[in-house]
């Protein structure tokens, strides 16, 4: 018998098709990684808008690392060497004077009693403005306080 004539009787087998190699999904991968990164710039700007960067901050070369604490508070102490004059903020809402932030803190107490100051003070600011913004600070109850610093002075600007 030759090999293009046709065969009674006898089924001719089908031969299973050869697997195709798993192909590499990149729109998904894609949909992930965008989301990450947004993710990560929400993140990274709710922290950015809590710090001032008017503010220049003390220097202390055996500073570590604050632990993450969720409860935090940031305040930020500026001061204005023309006016002599200290400005206060928190969440980008002014305060007139320290004894204005005691109801403030308070109400976070009650919702948090692990509740953290992180005090990002001016290094030109006067003594008497810290110690009045400590004392608001024990008023409210709040026991754990931070200081925000840096390790090491700012390069100096270079002259044109």
């Amino acid at each position: 018998m030759s090999e293009g004539a046709p065969t009674r009787g006898k089924k001719k087998r089908r031969q299973p098709e050869a697997e195709a190699d798993p192909e590499f999904q990149i729109a998904p991968m894609i949909d992930i990684l965008l989301v990450l990164l947004v993710f990560f710039m929400s993140i990274s700007s709710t922290e950015v808008l809590q710090s001032n960067r008017d503010i220049k901050l003390p220097v202390a070369k055996d500073a570590k690392d604050a632990k993450e604490n969720p409860g935090q508070i940031i305040v930020n102490l500026a001061f204005n060497q023309i006016n002599n004059v200290a400005s206060i903020s928190v969440n980008e809402v002014d305060y007139a004077s320290p004894a204005d932030l005691v109801p403030m803190l308070q109400n976070h107490i009650q919702k948090n009693p692990m509740v953290r100051v992180l005090i990002r003070a001016d290094k030109d600011v006067r003594y008497s403005v810290m110690k009045s913004l400590l004392e608001a600070v024990g008023k409210a109850g709040i026991a754990n306080v931070t200081f925000s610093v840096v390790d090491k002075d700012a390069a100096p600007a270079a002259s044109s």
